[in-house]
């Protein structure tokens, strides 16, 4: 898993799903991950920082940090 833990993979899995309602999301990240969507969202965002989980999913990643710099332009 190149550093990443199993909680770190399943939710950069997670994150990379397509989901019809934002509802689904949040969800799956209870039922699935045990963990509340602020919880998720903290964890996500770390994970965007590391070097590992480039690695791991680097078309998801490279994704998620666009729409994250894109957010704080706009701020």
């Amino acid at each position: 898993m190149g550093g990443l833990s199993e909680r770190d993979v399943a939710v950069l899995e997670l994150e990379g799903r397509q989901w019809r309602t934002a509802g689904a999301k949040e969800r799956a990240v209870r039922e699935e991950l045990g963990l509340s969507s602020t919880r998720y969202y903290q964890l996500l965002n770390a994970l965007l920082d590391r070097p590992e989980a480039l690695a791991h999913a680097p078309v998801l990643v490279n994704r998620l940090r666009r729409v994250r710099a894109a957010r704080r332009a706009a701020r």
